[in-house]
């Protein structure tokens, strides 16, 4: 029979076997290159429609060199290795890099945006940037955009007086710090102006209300800010403590796991809960005092799945804790749906965290129909400031100089790119003060912590009043 049994002409053959190649090029990039989940859409679609070609040029021919059948478990493979990946694509490009330094607690002195992403609502409804806030028929205010200026009124209370909410080791007026200057500048958004705040008007506004901080130390210092802001930081004994009421009880030698206060003229209630990385976690065996915890990374706290619809303003945060000497150190082990992490995807610090922050803000984007009292914010990154080496390797913040870095901020975009991909698309807005701090790196702790050892630095928390007060200002002008 001419041409024997194979009945393929040279050309087919040569077509064959260069789409064969492509394929597999292109599965292999895929499988040993992370940045490549990215672009799952596009190779899923160009291999759907390399299977199809085959399957087409097949059809034409009495033997084909492989086996559709494999080819179509690998893609099948591809779609439920990542799964639960679909979303995580939208931010591993680009800023690898970025979110795994900010993860792993690295310095990022570039505060820069080098993308520009516009959100699923954006380009369907032309819903603004998530740092814009509507202002006018036309205006529009980014409060994120502006520059440090000096303000002699402030600062808004005292570091020495505000001793019934402050910790000491965050007032450095009780410190042996001697320049105070931080104290007297004040965030100025661009395009619009930012009310004062004042602290009867905060009440006013937040009657018979809730806000909550959950995350990090760098949350409560957002919350102990705000208790000295709305009281001016006098001594306050009509205010309540009413933890009990969202079980904040303290452990026999621990502290508690929260702080709730209650103003009872305006029946306003401001609490904190700590959660430093974002996610529920569980001791894997309670009946082993040294037990290792299940740390949910799917799953948000259970203080949030408990009392969601008793809060009306929510503050979330997270981000220094992801390193693996803080996991190593509380016996924390990853869990995704319920069993111990076997994807090798989120192995890496950084992608835990940004699956993290992802699934907590997707899941609480889902309870707003169910909660319509609520305003959900994500907290960005607070930047650190170590020079010279890390908190345990001689870092340091010696700087005393307000805005020496710079004083005004242009970009359009939150640096923190993790943050800003998070809420992109959803009904929580970014409460971005990333760059905006990365100016700041006068006003931390530095050397004169009261606790720390000789030669370490607290290059990562703020002094109070400070920086996290501006924080609350910015997060004052967008509650309803």
């Amino acid at each position: 029979m001419k041409g024997g049994g194979f009945k393929v002409k040279g050309r087919e053959l040569t077509f064959l076997l260069i789409v064969l190649v492509c394929i597999t090029i292109i599965m292999l990039a895929w499988e040993r290159t992370p940045l490549l989940s990215a672009s799952l859409p596009v190779i899923r679609t160009y291999s759907a429609m390399m299977t199809f070609i085959l399957l087409s040029t097949c059809a034409t021919n009495e033997i084909c060199f492989f086996s559709l059948t494999e080819i179509s478990l690998n893609l099948t493979d591809m779609k439920e290795k990542d799964k639960v990946f679909t979303e995580v694509g939208k931010y591993q490009t680009a800023d690898k890099t970025l979110s795994l330094r900010e993860a792993e607690g690295k310095p990022n002195q570039n505060v820069q945006r080098s993308l520009n992403i516009t959100s699923n609502k954006a380009a369907e409804g032309g819903q603004d940037d998530e740092n814009t806030e509507k202002v006018g028929d036309n205006q529009v205010c980014n409060y994120a955009k502006g520059k440090w200026v000096v303000d002699d009124s402030l600062p808004l209370y005292s570091g020495f007086e505000c001793k019934q909410w402050l910790a000491s080791g965050w007032a450095c007026r009780l410190m042996q710090r001697t320049d105070f200057s931080y104290e007297k500048i004040r965030w100025e958004p661009k395009d619009c102006k930012m009310k004062r705040f004042k602290g009867d008007e905060f009440l006013k506004r937040m009657h018979g209300k809730t806000l909550a901080f959950v995350g990090d130390s760098l949350g409560r210092q957002q919350f102990q800010s705000l208790m000295c802001m709305i009281t001016g930081g006098l001594e306050r004994n009509d205010v309540l403590d009413v933890g009990d009421e969202y079980g904040f009880t303290a452990p026999e030698n621990g502290r508690p796991s929260g702080w709730a206060y209650r103003f009872p003229t305006t029946n306003t209630t401001v609490l904190y809960y700590w959660s430093s990385c974002l996610c529920d976690v569980e001791p894997i065996n309670t009946e082993d005092p040294d037990t290792y915890y299940a740390m949910h990374l799917d799953r948000p706290p259970s203080f949030l799945r408990e009392n969601l619809h008793r809060i009306h303003v929510l503050v979330l945060n997270t981000g220094h804790h992801w390193n693996r000497g803080k996991l190593n150190a509380n016996r924390w082990v990853m869990y995704v749906g319920g069993v111990k992490n076997t994807n090798k995807r989120l192995i890496a610090m950084g992608d835990a965290k940004n699956f993290t922050i992802h699934s907590i803000v997707s899941w609480v984007d889902s309870q707003l129909p169910k909660n319509p009292q609520l305003q959900a914010f994500y907290r960005s990154l607070s930047p650190r400031h170590f020079f010279g080496g890390e908190w345990n390797t001689g870092g340091s913040c010696d700087n005393m100089t307000p805005m020496s870095i710079g004083k005004e901020l242009v970009e359009e975009e939150s640096s923190d790119y993790s943050a800003r991909s998070a809420v992109q698309g959803t009904g929580v807005k970014i409460l971005d003060i990333t760059s905006l701090s990365q100016l700041r790196d006068e006003g931390h702790i530095s050397k004169y912590s009261l606790t720390a050892a000789p030669g370490v630095q607290d290059c990562l928390h703020w002094c109070l009043p400070g920086v996290p007060d501006s924080w609350n200002e910015i997060l004052f002008a967008q509650i309803n």
